[in-house]
């Protein structure tokens, strides 16, 4: 039996993937969970509380699926496979990873500080890949987390215009066209 914060929880992300962030209001939560809205702040202090969580957890999902990957061979198909993750999770998480990426929130990590510390597990990823390249010397010897920081960008920015409406491509015409665009990347920053 799921408890009442799983409840509100998973009524939220119900809201949020159906509407998006504006969609997710106390009222409408506590009316899904059938509590009080009033009871809704047991569990979260207000609506940024609550949809700071949703875009928390979708960092573990987008952690936990990064730490399933088997990084080996080519450093540039390593980057790629940590791409294809992200795009996965955009493609079936529109709304959150619009949260998650986009939306201006409390305690979001920011760069240069939260990266530089590694308090960043998605990005860690990418730049323990990225410095492991410079180290082999595929990549000439620069700052990882610029590097990390400008290609999350590059991803991140390709993302919002496709999920936007931007792109007229199927998602397989989109992920061809990102992988393209992060070797054209790659090959200006390669010795």
């Amino acid at each position: 039996m799921a408890t009442t914060i799983q409840k509100i929880a998973g009524a939220a992300r119900r809201l949020l993937d159906k509407e998006g962030a504006e969609g997710v209001t106390m009222r409408r939560v506590a009316t899904a969970v059938g509590i009080t809205p009033m009871a809704l702040y047991r569990h979260y202090p207000n609506r940024d509380g609550l949809l700071n969580a949703l875009a928390n957890a979708g960092f573990v999902e987008l952690t936990a699926k990064l730490a399933g990957l088997r990084l080996t061979g080519a450093f540039d198909r390593q980057l790629l496979k940590i791409l294809d993750v992200f795009l996965d999770h955009a493609f079936d998480n529109p709304r959150l990873f619009e949260l998650m990426f986009l939306t201006k929130r409390e305690g979001a990590r920011q760069y240069p500080q939260d990266f530089r510390t590694r308090r960043s597990p998605t990005a860690n990823v990418s730049a323990d890949v990225i410095a492991r390249a410079m180290e082999a010397g595929y990549l000439r010897n620069d700052d990882v987390w610029e590097i990390v920081f400008e290609t999350g960008a590059l991803m991140q920015g390709l993302i919002m215009l496709y999920l936007g409406g931007r792109m007229a491509m199927s998602s397989s015409e989109f992920r061809a066209f990102c992988h393209r665009s992060f070797g054209r990347y790659l090959n200006g920053i390669r010795t």
